[in-house]
């Protein structure tokens, strides 16, 4: 049986191979999938063709790529704008336009690409399958949309329509092509213009339209059926497969901010007075500090891991080749001037090169920043053990480590939030709390060295609310000060930024909003990597390179082979 951890590796895994096809497609590097959504930066874009829209519960990987495929070729050849301004109003026919405008970009599909025509026409086909048996095609407003999509798909693609469904569409296509026959014929001839083009999509979607309006009023009077409800069932078939997904890992609830956008100077932390970074091991007793470090390495010694193999991995995936020296004595190469002597005295002697010698080395720092939220308490033993594990085979790889944390310094806003209320509570006054960045192991520090500091993590009562934007920014900054050529950083969190003082001052998504901009500045920047662990939750509207886990289960192999294959994703959105 497959967990819900497996499918969402996979789904993410699907994404990024669909993005990369995109991107391969259109030359974009800003496109990537976030939530199932094709997305540029941070903004879902607005593909509403009905057959884009993929399930992953029973779509397969060609449907999946053939929705890719078809994507990329929309942003390839439609001119947004244009489509936005020509788009009817009225719903049915707004829906017709869309899907004729998509069909006529998967016709502008370029020469020699013939896998990206059979995932097109794979896609096309299997929406249409699940159309059919859905059972809403054997209404008479489903047919007619369902005949007109078929004909349509045919008529511009060249394909046949799908075979399984010809007998059943045939009266419908014989009655309604006298009618929309004009600008059947159009849509095909101007498949290369699309203002051209789009007169006729507008013409058909007008004349069917008229259809579907005119029998939903007969239907209505004969049988007294609720027109809403005749169109309700319609489009739900063509807009919405099913969006139950039972047994998966959730999505991270996310939305707009709009304190945030309409502010002019953008997010604003109402005071610093109270703001501080603290050695960690400083907050625990040294004796509670000893025995938190026993029952972490007892813990870790009952996982069973192998640090050596991880080590490898690790280093597999890390290291970059070094100029280390030269290897003389070779019989190829540069001339070793040292030995030309050689050559005199042994006319024989081959061995008179010299070769540059490499070895491999990993010029990279990797900093843990764990989110040290109320909520985390009930996974932070799991999370510890694997940090710690991480960082040692990270150790053994040969790559600096750091491991932070971050807090607030109190509930509800502590004393910042007392200061505004002091002032009269002005209106939007940003950040009301008191941040607190933890320090467990600065890179400067040998695991060995620190092993005791990372126990602090232990220490639940530490654990408060999150400010993760401003955390993410703090952690880069420290990455940015070292010297190393690959910075990276894992956020390590089970939910979305929380304060409740921040919150009800500003609007729910403030803080939120604010960690989604920190991320794209420092994706779009590449100065520091940056990727998420979700724990237990998939954080993929912050992080567009990320892994959800579930921690309840063993830390195992499987694991750490995804977080090493996310660390070395380098490259991959």
């Amino acid at each position: 049986m497959v967990s819900a951890q497996q499918k969402a590796r996979r789904q993410q895994k699907l994404e990024e191979l669909c993005a990369a096809a995109v991107r391969a497609l259109t030359g974009d590097a800003a496109l990537h999938y976030r939530q199932g959504r094709l997305c540029r930066d941070l903004r879902p874009l607005p593909l509403h063709a009905p057959h884009l829209r993929t399930d992953p519960a029973s779509d397969d990987f060609t449907s999946f790529r053939g929705a890719a495929d078809g994507a990329a070729l929309r942003l390839a050849h439609s001119d947004a704008g244009l489509h936005r301004r020509l788009c009817p109003g009225d719903p049915v026919e707004r829906l017709l336009f869309e899907l004729l405008e998509q069909l006529r970009c998967e016709t502008r599909l370029p020469p020699g690409m013939p896998g990206v025509a059979q995932n097109l026409r794979h896609r096309f086909e299997a929406w249409s399958r699940a159309f059919h048996r859905s059972g809403l095609a054997e209404g008479h407003l489903g047919i007619l949309l369902y005949t007109v999509a078929q004909i349509s798909w045919s008529r511009l693609t060249g394909w046949p329509v799908l075979e399984e469904t010809e007998d059943l569409i045939e009266v419908t296509r014989a009655a309604i092509v006298p009618a929309i026959g004009f600008a059947l014929a159009g849509l095909r001839r101007h498949r290369d213009d699309q203002a051209a083009f789009a007169g006729h999509a507008l013409e058909m979607a007008r004349l069917v339209g008229g259809m579907i309006r005119s029998a939903r009023a007969e239907q209505a009077a004969e049988e007294g059926a609720d027109e809403e409800d005749a169109a309700s069932a319609a489009f739900s078939l063509l807009l919405d497969f099913d969006d139950e997904e039972p047994d998966t890992i959730a999505t991270a609830p996310t939305g707009r901010s709009r304190v945030l956008e309409e502010s002019g100077h953008g997010y604003r932390v109402y005071t610093t007075r109270y703001d501080r970074k603290v050695d960690a091991g400083t907050l625990v007793r040294k004796a509670l500090l000893r025995e938190y470090r026993e029952r972490l390495d007892r813990r870790i010694a009952e996982q069973g891991v192998n640090l050596g193999r991880l080590a490898h991995q690790l280093t597999a995936v890390l290291a970059v080749p070094r100029r280390d020296g030269w290897s003389f004595g070779e019989e190829q190469g540069r001339i070793d001037g040292r030995r030309l002597a050689q050559l005199i005295s042994s006319p024989a002697e081959r061995r008179l090169f010299r070769l540059e010698q490499y070895k491999m080395e990993a010029d990279c720092v990797v900093s843990f920043l764990v989110d040290c939220s109320g909520s985390m308490k009930a996974h932070i033993e799991a999370v510890t053990m694997m940090i710690d594990i991480l960082v040692r085979a990270l150790e053994m790889a040969g790559v600096a480590t750091e491991v932070l944390g971050f807090t607030t310094g109190a509930w509800n806003g502590g004393r910042a939030r007392l200061d505004w209320l002091a002032r009269g509570r002005p209106r939007n006054p940003g950040r009301l709390n008191e941040v607190c960045h933890m320090v467990f192991k600065d890179a400067d520090r040998s695991w060995r060295r620190a092993r005791a500091d990372i126990a602090a993590l232990f220490k639940a009562d530490l654990f408060r609310e999150g400010v993760d934007g401003e955390a993410v920014d703090w952690a880069c900054s420290r990455l940015l000060a070292r010297g190393e050529a690959r910075r990276i950083l894992i956020v390590v969190s089970d939910g979305s930024p929380m304060d409740g003082a921040t919150g009800q001052a500003n609007d729910p998504y403030y803080l939120d909003n604010h960690l989604k901009e920190v991320v794209a500045r420092h994706e779009a920047m590449r100065d520091v990597e940056v990727l998420g662990i979700g724990v237990g939750l998939d954080l993929s509207p912050y992080y567009r390179r990320c892994l959800a886990t579930d921690l309840s289960r063993p830390l195992d192999t499987p694991l750490f082979s995804e977080i090493v294959q996310l660390i070395g994703g380098r490259g991959r959105r």
